[in-house]
């Protein structure tokens, strides 16, 4: 394995020297299960190898979700595509369902969170997003139950996702500088196309997938994906499909729509077979959307889910209310 370059590779993304220790030690475990299991160099392995790798070595591992984000750092590293996204997808928004917990217990008390909950334990970070879907399409389906579908959205809509405001902060102060919000929104757009055309031309992942000139031209004539489309005192941004080249070329209303859903703890439902997760649980992408103008402006905002693939709509749109007046 090549330790320095790795090192480096960490040093670069100021990963502090305990999780490039870690990092190190993961991926020469890695290193060594690849060629035991299929007697080939590591930039060839599969997601399905890197998943099980990863089940096994979380039984020996005191902290599962470190040694998982190692290993995606090393699959990035190796410029192996297939680890890389079988990593994301597992560790994307894997404390959802213990945050939907906590905030259950919190509004509504221990007893009808234990009504909601019972059964439904909260699964480990390399738990299958299919076994995810499932305990997330009985809680919350559960949850509307006992509260309605109105407030089972506010609950799931005040955000399920750890983001803390300080890593957004760098575009209150983008914001600032252009001057207003219209302004803000171009320089978001372009940036973002110009973040698509850069992954396209290193052959490199946007989040888990790659990017063609096909994706480009889809975002670029979509502007609620692009940058988002404002309406006074309404913003409507819609979700770039979570794999764009395989949602365009699907034909399959049920395939295009899993090809569009982001979420680990919903997308695997839109599979035949699986029983959908509650469009509810969209409220969730909802408040994670809003997030950004929340620390932009300062304060709490609305949002709401406007069209949503677990709805049967063909794509995921939403509406954030912001304050009166902004320029």
């Amino acid at each position: 394995m090549d330790r320095v370059g790795f090192r480096t590779f960490l040093v670069e993304r100021k990963t502090s020297e305990g999780a490039i220790a870690h990092a190190l030690a993961v991926a020469e475990r890695f290193e060594s299960y690849v060629c035991e299991t299929l007697g080939t160099p590591v930039g060839q392995a599969s997601g399905d190898v890197a998943r099980s790798f990863s089940s096994e070595l979380v039984k020996s591992d005191g902290d599962p979700y470190e040694s998982c984000l190692a290993l995606l750092r090393f699959g990035r590293f190796v410029r192996n595509h297939d680890v890389t996204a079988a990593m994301l997808e597992m560790l994307d928004g894997h404390a959802a369902l213990e945050n939907l917990w906590r905030r259950v217990g919190d509004e509504l008390g221990a007893p009808a969170r234990d009504r909601v909950f019972a059964g439904v334990e909260i699964p480990p970070v390399e738990v299958s997003n299919v076994k995810k879907a499932r305990r997330m399409q009985k809680a919350v389906e559960r949850l509307e139950a006992v509260v309605g579908s109105d407030r089972c959205g506010r609950l799931i809509g005040q955000g399920l996702h750890d983001i803390p405001d300080g890593a957004l902060a760098g575009e209150r102060i983008a914001y600032e500088k252009a001057g207003g919000l219209d302004g803000y929104l171009r320089r978001k757009g372009d940036l973002f196309i110009a973040e698509l055309k850069a992954v396209r031309d290193e052959g490199s992942l946007y989040f888990s997938q790659p990017i063609t000139d096909q994706v480009i031209a889809y975002v670029e004539a979509h502007p609620e994906i692009r940058q988002g489309v404002r309406d006074g005192d309404v913003l409507y941004e819609a979700k770039i499909p979570y794999m764009a080249a395989e949602y365009l070329r699907e034909t399959d209303p049920q395939l295009k729509a899993y090809h569009c859903c982001h979420c680990p703890w919903a997308r695997e439902s839109l599979r035949r077979g699986e029983k959908r997760v509650s469009k509810a649980f969209c409220n969730c992408s909802a408040a994670l959307h809003k997030k950004l103008y929340e620390v932009i402006f300062g304060q709490e905002l609305e949002a709401e889910v406007v069209e949503t693939v677990l709805a049967g709509d063909p794509w995921c749109k939403f509406a954030i209310r912001l304050p009166k007046g902004v320029a």
